[in-house]
């Protein structure tokens, strides 16, 4: 392809569905909503969003070393973090290349729930009137272990007496 006098990479790609799409491999072509992304979520058609660009990954499924499973399960989701946690290889990134069809709309992809555990019964409602007994607990934590230790030395003791 010739643009302006000089020359700009163009590459014919078969996508999941058997189509060849082209792309200009110096600017991203094609911005998706991530909703459109998010339908590509099986093993005859897997799209995945890494760094904020969209992935047809669908023919490297059996091939990826991890397994079909790892890449099904970052579907439907910003799958960066996922990624990244990994720890890919610079092959590996750069084989990513070769499957890249466009980018996201960032701001179609949905916040992360923030999780917070549940909270429980005892902690979200302290006992009001009965504050002595945290504290006579703590105490016989430290006393029992000491009683039965002096209880043992006595025994000890008592048999060597005898």
């Amino acid at each position: 392809m010739v643009s302006g006098g000089g020359q700009t990479q163009s590459a014919k790609l078969e996508r999941s569905d058997g189509r060849f799409h082209s792309r200009d491999m110096a600017s991203d072509s094609k911005t998706f909503h991530f909703d459109e992304v998010a339908k590509h979520n099986h093993k005859k058609d897997c799209w995945l969003i890494i760094s904020g660009k969209v992935y047809d990954v669908t023919n490297f499924l059996d091939e990826h070393p991890g397994g079909d499973e790892v890449l099904l399960l970052a579907a439907e989701k910003d799958a960066t973090e996922d990624f990244e946690d990994v720890g890919h290889s610079d092959n590996a990134r750069s084989m990513m290349e070769q499957y890249y069809i466009g980018k996201v709309d960032l701001s179609t992809i949905p916040e992360k729930p923030n999780y917070k555990p549940p909270q429980q019964a005892a902690a979200a409602a302290p006992p009001q009137g009965n504050q002595s007994s945290g504290s006579a607990v703590k105490i016989l934590q430290f006393l029992v272990p000491l009683l039965i230790l002096g209880l043992a030395y006595a025994l000890q003791y008592l048999r060597k007496k005898d």
